[in-house]
């Protein structure tokens, strides 16, 4: 990898620790969907799918083009597209070999004509609506497109699946429980009237933790696969169960010391002199900036790590670089690295501390880390 100013280092065995703990939990029967959308929660679709392999049974992208680049990528398990395939773009799906979804008879007259072309089948994987009130549609709307499903040679109803609103932030699963039960009756319907549907999955990491009733015979791993756990109502309510999940951060973000300075007492630093001191410093300039995804909400609550040393953010958050303090830490110089996430020696900063600062969730920090900043898998 050539000299860069920001990259982002990718723990190979922690990723595959964390598959494994998931792997344990849900067995040997119910397969796995390695969740890889938004440049795999920001830590590198490439680099991820590489690491992953063919140790997982099926991936989940949010778009055609992150599912072709799987398969450009020489990854030959299924790949289901989660978000919205437009009709355009249905051709390349199947001919690509890429589940999608659909909920709607123009999507469904549509990949049909265009399985009939390329002698494949379009397979399908219908969303049901429980009470999350996103993508989706309710049972009767379904079983009009399951019957369609059955009439048409191109098309092939490969899964039903459902989403939880409300899984992952309280500890009160009353409402989790009742989409589970209306999945439950939806699918019994819909098996019925037309036959058996050969994929059911409802459970993210946090129902994966929690509810093994939620499994079905395929489970949708995401953030957890990447060392986060979904939010701190999982984590209470997981060691309230006695459940033993040990997920280990794989993403370190870092960047080198740019410039060290000093600064007189009385000075500011940074734009809309947001920073006053009120003693001589010595600070430290950083090539980093929000355009990174590094957080402009940070300014002066931040901190970064340098020689394990934390190094609190003076002044606002510029498009490209940030001024920390380094007064009390030895021997700073140009070039020494920085750890904006992660660990340095004795001293972490955890994605939660950085979500908690801005007002967040774990999800969108990593998630935001600029896709340019070049992945480096250790």
């Amino acid at each position: 990898m050539r000299e860069v100013l920001t990259w982002v280092e990718i723990n190979q065995k922690a990723l595959l620790h964390n598959l494994r703990q998931f792997r344990q939990r849900v067995g040997q029967r119910t397969k796995i969907m390695t969740v890889v959308k938004a440049n795999a929660y920001g830590h590198g679709l490439g680099e991820v799918a590489k690491i992953v392999g063919s140790k997982t049974d099926w991936w989940g992208v949010n778009s055609l083009e992150e599912g072709i680049f799987l398969r450009q990528a020489k990854i030959n398990q299924p790949i289901l597209v989660l978000g919205y395939t437009p009709l355009d773009l249905l051709k390349e799906a199947i001919e690509n070999d890429l589940s999608f979804v659909a909920y709607n008879q123009k999507t469904f007259t549509r990949a049909n004509r265009e399985a009939k072309k390329f002698k494949k089948p379009a397979k399908i994987h219908l969303k049901l609506e429980t009470g999350t009130n996103r993508q989706g549609i309710n049972t009767k709307a379904a079983l009009s497109l399951v019957q369609s499903c059955r009439r048409e040679k191109g098309l092939e109803l490969e899964g039903l699946y459902t989403h939880y609103a409300n899984i992952e932030d309280t500890l009160d699963s009353r409402y989790a429980q009742l989409q589970l039960s209306r999945f439950k009756e939806g699918l019994s319907l819909l098996e019925k009237r037309g036959g058996k549907i050969p994929f059911k999955h409802t459970a993210c990491t946090a129902a994966t933790i929690l509810f093994p009733e939620t499994y079905f015979n395929l489970i949708r791993l995401g953030v957890g696969l990447y060392g986060l756990w979904p939010s701190r109502e999982t984590k209470i309510s997981a060691q309230e169960k006695g459940l033993r999940i040990n997920l280990q951060p794989v993403l370190v973000w870092k960047t080198k010391v740019a410039q060290v300075k000093e600064v007189a007492r009385g000075e500011t630093i940074g734009y809309g002199r947001a920073f006053t001191t009120t003693r001589k410093i010595k600070i430290a300039v950083l090539p980093v900036g929000y355009w990174d995804g590094y957080d402009r909400k940070l300014a002066n609550k931040g901190r970064v790590l340098i020689k394990g040393y934390s190094a609190p953010v003076l002044g606002r958050i510029c498009m490209n670089m940030m001024m920390v303090d380094i007064t009390d830490i030895p021997r700073v110089k140009p070039e020494d690295e920085v750890v904006l996430l992660g660990r340095q020696g004795r001293e972490k900063i955890g994605v939660e501390e950085i979500a908690q600062k801005i007002g967040t969730i774990n999800y969108e920090v990593v998630t935001r880390i600029n896709p340019l900043i070049p992945r480096k898998v250790v």
